[in-house]
């Protein structure tokens, strides 16, 4: 007779599969689950020979799952949310431990969401924040991120995005900088001026080429794919700089030109997976993110939807 008992699916495997499937590495799952990576190597092997198919596949930035892949990652998301049902019940205590990794822009990551984590470690101790500052397009797999801040709305398959809030790009320059060369006083002026901005060529964002539409006559002088080098510039007389209000008018010695004239509106969105929200430390990021925008909206113009 067929023993039933051997082929039932092992509920710890697929946490482990989950584990590796959220952090995109054997390596960091298994750091998570305090396990090797041969172990978790092992485990995920035994899950596919149970399930009769690959669960797993190498993609740029991890792992990411095959269709029987997301099928054992549903599952595994069933038995984790029951367990965190259970485990916070009312008999349990309410401290959440966990880490949530997030993915977003140079501006958004310094103006907002490192400070946001620090003060959700303040009150949450046992939660841990690890961000990655990349400016790019929403990941098609969501492995090793659980939440992507992205500019412009994105379109995403298996996840949920949601605007998060807007800001604005404005022209700068230095004071160095207009005390030789005259201060544009319309737009055809700026023809006579070097942009400092995105290089163009490697942008991966489409919504973020706007210089080539609303500044069509200028030429680059310095790019960077970091805006805290389009800053830098700016304020060290490299041209004008199409800079994000919110992160240019900390600085005294930039100065705004043509205000009201080159008001560029953008976009933030976040990205998420169902099944992350669904986690406490995952939905307590979100919250402190959107809190931490309305803290700052009047210091530095980034705006809360």
């Amino acid at each position: 007779m067929c023993n039933v008992a051997a082929r039932r699916t092992n509920a710890d495997d697929l946490l482990i599969l989950l584990t590796v499937a959220r952090s995109g590495r054997f390596t960091r799952a298994a750091e998570a689950l305090g396990l090797n990576h041969v172990t978790v190597a092992r485990r995920i092997s035994a899950l596919e020979r149970a399930l009769g198919g690959k669960l797993l596949t190498r993609s740029g930035s991890g792992w990411a799952p095959t269709p029987l892949g997301e099928r054992a990652i549903a599952a595994g998301e069933r038995v984790d949310a029951l367990m965190i049902e259970l485990e916070t019940g009312p008999e349990a205590t309410t401290a959440i431990e966990d880490v949530v990794r997030l993915s977003a822009p140079d501006g958004f990551t310094v103006a907002v969401a490192a400070p946001a984590a620090a003060q959700l470690h303040a009150r949450h101790p046992g939660i841990s924040v690890e961000i990655v500052s990349v400016t790019r397009r929403a990941a098609q797999h969501r492995s090793g991120v659980d939440i992507e801040v992205v500019v412009g709305e994105p379109a995403v398959v298996r996840a949920e995005s949601f605007h998060l809030g807007h800001y604005l790009l404005g022209t700068y320059a230095s004071h160095t900088y207009l005390q030789t060369h005259l201060a544009p006083e319309q737009l055809e002026d700026l023809k006579h001026h070097r942009l400092v901005y995105f290089i163009g060529t490697v942008l991966q964002v489409d919504y973020l080429d706007v210089a080539r539409k609303y500044l069509p006559d200028m030429r680059d002088s310095v790019t960077s794919t970091n805006v805290f080098a389009h800053v830098e510039a700016t304020r060290a007389g490299g041209g004008i700089g199409l800079l994000p209000t919110f992160m240019a008018d900390r600085h005294d010695d930039l100065v705004r030109l043509l205000h009201g004239e080159i008001e560029i509106p953008m976009d933030y969105w976040l990205v998420a997976r169902a099944d992350a929200l669904r986690r406490p430390a995952v939905s307590a990021v979100v919250d402190q993110l959107r809190t931490t925008i309305d803290q700052t909206e009047g210091l530095t113009g980034l705006h809360h939807s």
